[in-house]
């Protein structure tokens, strides 16, 4: 269940928030709409509802505020807006990814794509899917966690009528095993046809709150109401009149003597009365509240408003009023559809309308648990449920009354349906966690909504091996560095005049450095630069969770690509020169250990600085000028503070090390310790060195900064 109260975005200058003091309710085993045309502020309700603006209010997910569940994607699936993954990744490898962030097994990814019924596009590119596949993609990332509550944002957007018939039947379906679903639209009819409840904003604010089929018979299109007590005549006299002009007018026998005609006006009723000479009681315009250009949209249809059915509904299937329910045997997958009526939830549906009756405090899980299906999946965390409490509680009830006051407004009262708003204004305190119970009573606002930051992978090593060997660009790359590898050693070998060790490595002089140095610090800018570039961890947020655990995978995936790449570098640059040139090329340096420490010192360094500077400046293209700038820039810099003639050295430093720390050194560790301390002595390492120690400075500092935001 979701309870969401005060909803208020923060102003924009000149401009009134784009949503303000909202509050509504979307119950267990039910789905709810919000209805509002473009700019009504519906987007800008889910993000504080998900924590992901700024603002004021506080939203309860089955009791608990998002901030407080420790696995918000196995509480709350989200769909903002288009999957946004990388174009060459594979459907199938996108979602594998996907499970390792969320922390469940792979196998889940077979298991949606089958119930979203794209198992057959599973190795196509995310690139290539037409629209309506990538909204059953992302249908399915929100799935793969198996949260309770699924949130999203305009699902059935540019699909067809099959498309959206699909999607809604999914909806349903996981609203029939007691799941939550709230999703937003701009169309009144698929509203009305797909929805239990309609929560209709205009303009930032809340103007009704109403069941489908009460949205659907006052609201959903203008009409005139026409009370006579020859109310039949009256019908068949203004449906003789409509097909004589070949006009499109519908004309609906309400209870009573009161007809609904849609498609005429006020003077054309009144003027077929008068030449008939009928007696009229009412005659009077009713418009809805969907803003400008909605009873345009609908005065020509049609359809009979009590009973709207959806274009494709296949003939032979019951439509229920003001709602089109997709027959489970065109989904993909089997699911256990059990009407959302029939699943025990705290209600006054039952009740007689008008009924004033509290509804009783509901338990922190207010719904059932769901029948299991056929998905395997990871269990949610449990949540003890707390005893009812007899006192409700001053706080709630607090930013309750403050939440339903816009329904007070005088202007807004004839737009709100009055059994709606007695049926979700809260009356009795739904117990909750301790934590909740801090919020000011005495405070005329509600609280106040801070961004919470994003999830942090679970298995942040997993999640990273997978993101890098899903696409060809890190084997595309190497295969790259060592063609240009092989050849800048056979022309450095023509040439002549060059050490053997810069022979092997396929270093010229002239260059700042090598080929191999370049591809590492360009894979491990790749590392950083392509969450941002696509950010599937926060799709909702645009951005990538800055934690030490997701930072030390990528440290530790790039140096093994590094160390990778310079051995084969160096072997490649080996066998080459031995097939053209002979074995003398081809030698193995006396002073091989050290050599290949410092060879080893400088890829690694260089990818492990393409992997900050990306994190620090969110670009791929920064994080290889980053690599770039050490030769060029640092390097001059550190070779000016070291020449000249030194008055102290640093000889014996290993052994006073031994000394003052009382370690015994195994297997000659003095010696590595020495020639570690030499490769940062010289310029390039210490350089390098201090580039990186730089660049994790800044990375933390900017971790810290936004942890404290």
């Amino acid at each position: 269940m979701i309870q969401a109260f005060g909803l208020t975005s923060n102003a924009r200058k000149e401009h009134p928030p784009a949503v303000d003091d909202v509050s509504f309710e979307a119950r267990a085993g039910r789905v709810t709409a919000l209805l509002g045309a473009p700019g009504a502020g519906k987007t800008a309700a889910l993000r504080l509802m998900l924590e992901l603006q700024q603002g004021r209010g506080i939203t309860y997910f089955r009791g608990r505020p998002l901030h407080r569940i420790a696995h918000p994607s196995r509480e709350v699936g989200v769909l903002l807006g288009d999957v946004p993954g990388h174009p060459a990744r594979s459907v199938r490898g996108h979602l594998r990814m996907l499970c390792a962030a969320g922390g469940v097994p792979a196998r889940r990814a077979d298991e949606v794509l089958e119930v979203v019924g794209i198992v057959s596009l599973r190795d196509e590119r995310l690139g290539s899917l037409a629209r309506g596949m990538d909204r059953r993609l992302g249908l399915a990332c929100a799935l793969l966690s198996d949260p309770h509550t699924l949130v999203l944002d305009e699902p059935a957007d540019a699909l067809s009528a099959r498309e959206s018939s699909w999607l809604y039947g999914m909806l349903r379906a996981h609203a029939a095993q007691g799941g939550t679903v709230l999703f937003t639209t701009a169309e009144p009819k698929e509203a009305a046809r797909c929805a239990d409840r309609v929560v209709t904003l205009e303009q930032g604010r809340l103007v009704a709150d109403q069941e489908a089929g009460d949205f659907a018979r006052t609201r959903l299109r203008p009409r005139v109401a026409v009370r006579s007590p020859h109310a039949n005549r009256l019908a068949a006299l203004l449906a003789k009149e409509a097909r004589t002009a070949h006009r499109s007018v519908e004309v609906v026998r309400e209870d009573g003597n009161r007809l609904s005609v849609y498609g005429s006006t006020c003077a054309d009723v009144g003027e077929t009365a008068f030449r008939h000479d009928i007696l009229v009681h009412q005659l009077a315009d009713e418009i809805g509240d969907m803003g400008p250009g909605a009873g345009t949209t609908l005065r020509g249809e049609v359809d009979s408003v009590d009973e709207p059915r959806a274009p494709d509904t296949p003939s032979g299937v019951e439509v229920p009023s003001a709602r089109t329910d997709v027959p489970l045997a065109e989904l993909p997958t089997r699911l256990t559809d059990t009407p959302p009526a029939e699943t025990p939830r705290p209600s006054t549906d039952t009740l007689p309308a008008g009924t004033p009756q509290p509804r009783a405090a509901e338990p922190l899980a207010d719904s059932p648990q769901r029948p299991t299906t056929t998905l395997p999946t990871a269990e949610p965390p449990t949540v003890e449920e707390p005893e009812p409490a007899a006192e409700p509680d001053p706080p709630y009830e607090a930013h309750a009354a403050a939440a339903s006051a816009p329904a007070t407004n005088s202007r807004l009262v004839p737009l709100i349906d009055p059994e709606a708003s007695a049926d979700t204004r809260p009356r009795a305190r739904a117990p909750r966690p301790a934590q909740a119970l801090t919020l000011d009573a005495l405070s005329p606002l509600p609280p106040p909504i801070s961004v919470r930051s994003a999830p942090s992978p679970l298995r942040p090593l997993r999640y990273e091996l997978r993101r890098a060997a899903g696409i060809s660009t890190g084997f595309l790359t190497g295969a790259a560095v060592l063609v240009v590898s092989a050849l800048t050693a056979l022309l450095l070998a023509r040439i002549g005049h060059t050490p053997q060790q810069r022979l092997l490595a396929a270093w010229p002089r002239e260059l700042p450095l090598p080929p191999a140095a370049l591809g590492a610090g360009l894979l491990g800018a790749f590392a950083f630069g392509d969450e941002f570039r696509h950010p599937a961890l926060a799709a909702d947020r645009g951005t990538v969770p800055r934690r030490m655990g997701l930072l030390v995978a990528k440290l530790l995936v790039s140096a093994a690509t590094a160390l990778l790449l310079a051995f084969l570098t160096v072997g490649c640059d080996a066998e080459v020169l031995y097939l053209v040139y002979g074995r003398e090329l081809a030698q193995v340096p006396a002073d091989w250990l050290s050599m290949s420490a410092s060879w080893i010192g400088l890829v690694v360094g260089c990818a492990w600085a393409g992997v900050l500077a990306a994190g620090v400046f969110r670009s791929t293209t920064a994080g290889l000028a980053a690599v770039v700038a050490v030769p060029i820039l640092v390097v001059p810099l550190v070779h000016k503070a070291l020449e000249g003639s030194a008055v102290r050295t640093a000889e014996g430093f290993p052994l006073r090390m031994r000394k003052v720390f009382l370690l015994q050194w195994p297997f000659g560790g003095e010696r590595y310790l020495s020639a570690a301390a030499r490769v940062i002595a010289q310029p390039v390492g210490g350089a390098l060195t201090l580039s990186l120690t730089a660049l994790l400075c800044a990375y933390l500092l900017t971790t810290l900064r936004s942890r404290v935001r």
